[in-house]
Parts: C-alpha cells; structure tokens; sequence
C-alpha cells in the first residue's frame, strides 16, 4: 500500500506519488466528511483504495475504522483496425478482422454491411469477443462498405472496409 493523503493535527498531506498533483480531500477536512477526488483518471489509477481513521489515544479504534472500496477506471476502445484476410473472388470465403488496442472492459465488435444493402450480422457468422466475420461463397452482391464498431460501457469507435468482388 502506498500512502497518498493524509490529515493530522490540522495539516492535509499530500504524499508524493503521481497522484499528488490529481487528488485531495474532496471539502476542508472536519467540516463534512473525507471524501477524496482523482481528478484525469488514468487506467493505471485502477485498483483498491483505503481509508483509515485513528482516534489520537483511542486504544480500542486502531484498524477497524478501515473503509475498502475498489476503483475500475474504464477505457474507451480506440479506432479500431480493419482487416480483409483472404482473396474475395466469386465462390471464395473470407474473413474480415477488426481490433482495437485499447479499451477497459474489452470490447465486444459488431459488424454491419453499409446501404444500400444494409445487413447486421449474428453468430456463427460473427464473433462478437474476436471482432471476425466470416463471408463464405462470396456473390457479386455482397460486394460493399462493411463498417465494425468496437464497443464498451466507456464508449465506441469504428473503422470499415471496402469488399470488392
């Protein structure tokens, strides 16, 4: 554990970590209660925070005035990338890709084909968690703008691809 604020005689503490110039005590310590913000969170600001309260010469208080609670800083996905595998020629199967690098909770991909011939794809087709869609027998007509959106609770962004056939 790493100790990052402090409050005691009087004097607020903020100790030196990369949190120093983000958090505080959220209102003047004594007046109302001793909530902390992190202002510009990171991903790496993830993880389990604590607060202790010691009572000056109270024996029977030391460590169980101990509040535990868990912070997930979420990610939006970034643009993702957009990939043909495979040679689209007429009977041929193909696979078309999409990833992005970031996002927390990874993201889940959906793919779609563009007008004028919308088209939304399902399982087994489509992998939702892989971000693949697979087009088997390749047709003329399935030439088109195929658009992945890569999304999470933090947000969404896509990328497309053109399919010549």
């Amino acid at each position: 554990p790493v100790q990052i604020l402090s409050y005691m005689d009087g004097v607020v503490k903020v100790e030196e970590t990369e949190l120093k110039p983000r958090a505080g005590f959220l209102y003047p310590v004594l007046t109302h209660n001793i909530s902390v913000f992190i202002n510009a969170t990171r991903e790496g600001d993830s993880g389990q925070y604590m607060c202790t309260v010691n009572v000056l010469d109270d024996v029977t208080s030391t460590g169980k005035n101990v509040g535990v609670i868990n912070l997930t800083v979420l990610v939006p996905p970034a643009v993702p990338t957009c990939q043909l595998h495979g040679n689209p020629a007429v009977g041929a199967n193909v696979t078309l890709s999409c990833a992005s690098e970031k996002g927390k909770p990874s993201p889940a991909y959906q793919w779609q084909r563009m007008a004028p011939s919308l088209q939304v794809f399902f399982p087994p087709a489509q992998d939702r968690a892989r971000g693949t869609l697979k087009l088997t027998n390749l047709s003329l007509e399935m030439s088109g703008v195929y658009v992945c959106t890569a999304e999470n609770r933090a947000g969404s962004a896509e990328c497309s691809i053109i399919l010549e056939v």
